[in-house]
């Protein structure tokens, strides 16, 4: 078999063999970003909470001052009311008492309101806490297996590129340069076996010449249809 046809099945294999710990990559990676996602939408859950905690705690706090000056007003309503001395004034008195009252009480139940709601927040926040608590663990335990798994992965992956690079740096460059063409656009199907006369890159048949020229061996044959290299795979018997 031609030499330089031998180097870039054993560079596509290798290629190949690289290229094959990417669906492992994505999936420790995926499972990773699975329950991180998980874990980010309990702290967001948690941070709404505090937040929503925080204005309600502002605005009963700003209830409570105006109660303070409407219980104030009040007081100063009732002297006034001891100074009197007619009924216009008696009335106007009458009718800033009521509204002073009003507001008083709408401020009592917005603040009985507001702490009502509160407390249904905090509890819902401890359960969000507990909740992400939880999680963080899963997802430490995650990162730790996926972690390990990644590990693997690289050190295997790094091997098969100090492999490759030992490989490039005795093959021919132009023939690579050829090789690396073909692999921009068929990726892991640069170098394709030919079975049952027909290339196993676009399984379109080949002509007898092609066939033939491929069967030898003597030099590199591209597939007519599809542009792939082509070459009998001997380690396995032509399928019948």
């Amino acid at each position: 078999m031609n030499k330089h046809l031998v180097e870039l099945i054993e560079l596509s294999k290798i290629d190949k063999s690289v290229d094959s710990f990417i669906p492992q990559i994505e999936s420790a990676q995926n499972k990773i970003e699975k329950e991180q996602s998980k874990a980010d939408v309990i702290v967001e859950k948690i941070d709404t909470l505090n937040s929503r905690i925080g204005e309600n705690s502002d605005k009963i706090a700003s209830y409570e001052e105006q109660i303070t000056a409407l219980s104030e007003q009040l007081k100063s309503i009732q002297k006034k009311n001891k100074a009197i001395t007619n009924e216009k004034e008696m009335k106007a008195l009458s009718v800033e008492e009521e509204l002073a009252k009003e507001k008083l009480s709408f401020a009592n139940d917005e603040i009985d309101r507001l702490e009502k709601v509160n407390e249904s927040k905090k509890g819902a926040l401890e359960e969000a806490s507990e909740k992400l608590a939880e999680v963080e663990i899963l997802v430490a335990e995650v990162n730790t297996a996926s972690g390990k798994i990644l590990a693997d992965v690289e050190k295997k992956r790094m091997e098969l590129y100090k492999e490759r690079a030992a490989k490039v740096d005795t093959t021919d460059q132009k023939i690579l340069s050829f090789y690396e063409k073909v692999r921009r656009w068929a990726g892991n199907t640069a170098v394709v076996p030919v079975k049952k006369q027909a290339c196993y890159g676009c399984y379109m048949k080949l002509n007898e010449k092609t066939y033939s020229e491929v069967i030898k061996a003597e030099e590199i044959v591209n597939c007519p249809h599809c542009g792939r290299i082509l070459y009998i795979d001997n380690s396995a018997p032509e399928e019948e």
